[in-house]
């Protein structure tokens, strides 16, 4: 199903660990020295360090234990075990990278070269954690909530969550700066539905085949899925033929085309991309 990141605990705390490193490296090296604002609780820090006496990362971790709490309260001890973890090693990450990496200007003079790893790092850490069931914290626990009450996808949820914060960086970073935010957030929204669609995209077999046992055989025993088989008729030849209908992740697919295409030269494949399946053994 897809890129396996979702199972023991294990597996998923070093997901959870290396999105957190991700995150701060993109704001710390790219977000905080440009004044890139893409919404989020890291941009209301970076608004908020020229008014009180705080440094970003200090705001960042007040805030998101505030907005913590209201995900523990409404998407459950799961989802909010797993966003206060990588919420505290962020703050974590962050407050070492100001003290081992100080910056007072922004690393080159390329501000849409930065712009991109602001927006890919950060953008990339949110998706593999929204599809583990996790979030950096902040606004993104926001996004999540109006994610589970509405139809929105996650992307256009962070996007109408973060706009307003985004609209300040105009009156406070000026025009040049606000107008780079602005894109850094569409942007962002994009790249994070589209890496989410990608982790979950599935391959979709129609199978037209006459010998349909050996097939079946190899689904269930070596890949381990199921199927679904029915009989139909050729158009042309009115010769029987047998439909199977399965579902696997990327690489299974492509073991799957190779033993049709070994067993059953003649068979018939329609193979298309689905990024949503249903059911068990796939999403609930």
């Amino acid at each position: 199903m897809g890129i396996q990141l979702r199972g023991s605990w294990i597996r998923e705390t070093i997901v959870m660990t290396l999105c957190a490193l991700l995150t701060a490296v993109g704001n710390h090296f790219f977000r905080f020295p440009n004044n890139f604002t893409f919404g989020g609780v890291t941009g209301v820090a970076v608004v908020l360090q020229y008014y009180l006496p705080l440094s970003t990362a200090t705001i960042n971790f007040i805030i998101s234990n505030a907005l913590l709490v209201v995900g523990f309260l409404v998407l459950g001890k799961g989802f909010g075990l797993k966003t206060a973890y990588v919420s505290f090693l962020l703050s974590f990450f962050l407050s070492a990278l100001e003290k081992l990496c100080p910056l007072s200007a922004p690393l080159t003079d390329q501000p849409i070269l930065e712009l991109c790893y602001g927006i890919a790092l950060p953008g990339l850490a949110a998706a593999i954690l929204f599809y583990i069931g996790a979030s950096s914290g902040g606004t993104d626990i926001v996004a999540m909530i109006l994610r589970k009450y509405t139809s929105v996808n996650i992307g256009r949820a962070l996007l109408i969550t973060d706009f307003l914060i985004v609209l300040s960086a105009f009156f406070i970073f000026g025009i040049q700066v606000g107008l780079y935010s602005v894109l850094g957030l569409m942007v962002k929204s994009f790249v994070v539905d589209n890496v989410i669609e990608s982790i979950n995209l599935c391959k979709s077999f129609n199978i037209i085949c006459e010998n349909p046992e050996p097939i079946c055989n190899y689904i269930m025993t070596t890949l381990n899925h199921s199927a679904t088989v029915y009989e139909a008729k050729g158009a042309f030849s009115h010769r029987p033929k047998t439909v199977i209908i399965t579902v696997m992740n990327r690489p299974q697919a492509a073991q799957l085309r190779k033993y049709i295409r070994s067993v059953e030269p003649t068979a018939f494949m329609i193979i298309t991309n689905s990024s949503e399946i249903i059911g068990k053994g796939f999403q609930n």
